[in-house]
């Protein structure tokens, strides 16, 4: 235990340093938005196609990984929409459910990848990209879904707009290019070249994490935050725990599809609830509070990951 927080703290003290750099001004608004938007469309895209192209995908177990992932998602899919009743009951609105229900199925991609990179390396780093490459454009499905039907903004998830948000992310195409690279093969400097402008997203896109959180609003709508935060870090981890061992997922597959579970939901999901519909205020609280719990559940679910 002792030795996975070790590995852990040094991720905690990056994102402690982006937060206070953001509350001391050190940096403004414009430039984390700015840095955020070079991590998603340029750094961790060339971060997947440098990882994915040069893994051995053939000793993956990639069916068994895939079968945990996809299980986790659609199961805690499942758990809500069977909860969906009690809630409205308790007085639940539909915007509040879709901020709940991208709380606890959407993870946080930057994050994941910063620890999975962190602590496993590029071994780690190939796994982390196969989950992105599966579990993004089944999230955002999912997510589109639930917004248009409960939602009450003005946007409409028609197919075609679904199918655009998924064909206009960087990151499904980056795992494309990646995997597609994999078979091909490129350039010994064209690799150099990706590896060079990829090896620079781990560290902003942690500063990012810290300085995208709000602590002064996660004193508002206590038991609707505190459902939100411990589905996502609590009871998603123990589902994939259960996948994995339904299918004799171990190693390093099992920890990182762990971490996929135990790591904070999407910081894009406020930017979603906003747009669409959905209980922005609650959202932003969410993110906010899965962030900083985190910090704690983390490490504990990477230790029962490698000592089962």
């Amino acid at each position: 235990m002792l030795a996975t927080f070790n590995a852990a703290a040094p991720i905690a003290l990056v994102i402690l340093l982006g937060y206070l750099l953001n509350r001391f001004r050190v940096a403004g608004s414009e430039i984390w938005s700015a840095i955020e938007h070079v991590c998603f469309y340029i750094l961790f895209p060339f971060l997947i196609v440098r990882t994915l192209s040069s893994a051995n995908l053939a000793d993956l177990p990639v069916t068994n990984f895939a079968i945990v992932l996809f299980g986790g998602a659609s199961g805690m899919a499942m758990l809500l929409f069977s909860m969906r009743p009690v809630m409205r009951h308790y007085g639940v609105s539909g915007p509040t459910f879709t901020s709940l229900f991208q709380g606890a199925t959407r993870f946080h991609g930057f994050m994941a990848l910063a620890v999975i990179g962190a602590l496993f390396g590029e071994p780690g780093l190939a796994l982390g990209a196969l989950a992105i490459s599966f579990l993004v454009p089944t999230l955002n499905i999912m997510s589109i879904t639930v917004l248009t039907i409960w939602g009450e903004g003005e946007q409409t998830a028609t197919i075609r707009n679904v199918l655009l948000r998924i064909v206009r992310n960087p990151l499904i195409w980056a795992c494309l290019i990646g995997l597609t690279l994999n078979i091909t093969g490129m350039p010994v400097f064209v690799f150099s070249a990706i590896e060079i402008i990829g090896d620079g997203g781990l560290g902003l896109a942690m500063l990012a994490v810290g300085a995208g959180l709000q602590l002064g609003r996660v004193t508002e709508m206590k038991w609707l935050l505190t459902v939100g935060v411990l589905i996502r870090l609590v009871g998603m981890p123990l589902l994939m725990i259960l996948l994995s061992w339904l299918v004799g997922l171990d190693g390093l597959p099992r920890t990182v599809a762990i971490i996929a579970g135990a790591v904070p939901t999407a910081s894009t999901a406020y930017v979603m609830a906003r747009k669409m519909g959905g209980d922005a205020e609650l959202m932003a609280n969410i993110v906010t509070l899965q962030v900083v719990v985190s910090a704690m559940t983390l490490p504990l679910f990477i230790y029962l990951a490698q000592n089962m």
